[in-house]
């Protein structure tokens, strides 16, 4: 399995602390398996930047406890926001205002501790808004989807565990060209102009939103 990160420097051997704690799935080193995407992430601040490229062997990694989100088999895209709103950092106002829909999506939660690595929609920063307007009532759930899957974010990698993550060997460092500067906003925008169409739709009744899912498990 080859799998990168980028980065503005090299890194040769990964740490779990490297990360901020409440990124998406928490302290993890983040990686993708996709090198243009990469890419494009290691020169979001409209500076050059590297990728870190890494292999694990194929039987180690399927040792591993693996939670993948992306797998709708078995999980929903509930699953995924109730992970994102319990490390992400939310402000009073959002936390007071959607108090009852925050605890009725906590039972969507999936404790990560348990996984070693954690496969699932990247949403840094720029993309948050989106899931949040979900739980604020103004954006459907297959609306909330369908921004993630036009707008190609990306999905990562969350190496979780220190097992998991040594067993990342290192094997090269991949430079990137300049053509992957501004990309990583060109990808936002992207995203806010598929997400601003469907927010200012009038509401479908075809289509569910939250208070429609709380109201269910009420009935």
């Amino acid at each position: 399995m080859i799998i990168y990160h980028g980065s503005k420097v090299k890194i040769d051997k990964p740490i779990k602390g490297g990360s901020r704690p409440y990124n998406d799935y928490g302290a993890a080193f983040y990686l993708t398996t996709d090198l243009e995407l990469a890419k494009i992430w290691a020169c979001k601040n409209e500076t050059l930047g590297l990728v870190n490229k890494y292999y694990v062997n194929d039987r180690d990694y399927k040792n591993l406890k693996i939670l993948d989100l992306t797998d709708k088999s078995k999980y929903s895209i509930l699953n995924w926001i109730a992970i994102l709103v319990h490390f992400k950092e939310l402000d009073y106002k959002t936390k007071y205002e959607n108090e009852y829909a925050l605890k009725w999506l906590s039972q969507y939660y999936i404790d990560i501790t348990e996984y070693d690595v954690v496969i699932g929609y990247r949403a840094d920063d720029k993309y948050f808004r989106f899931p949040i307007h979900f739980l604020t009532n103004q954006l459907s759930l297959e609306d909330l989807e369908q921004v993630y899957a036009l707008g190609d974010l990306g999905i990562q990698y969350a190496f979780v565990s220190l097992r998991a993550i040594n067993l990342l060997k290192f094997e090269s460092v991949i430079e990137c060209d300049e053509k992957y500067i501004g990309q990583y906003y060109k990808k936002i925008k992207e995203a806010s102009n598929i997400y601003d169409i469907l927010v200012n739709q009038h509401s479908n009744p075809d289509k569910t939103y939250i208070l429609d899912l709380i109201r269910r498990d009420h009935e």
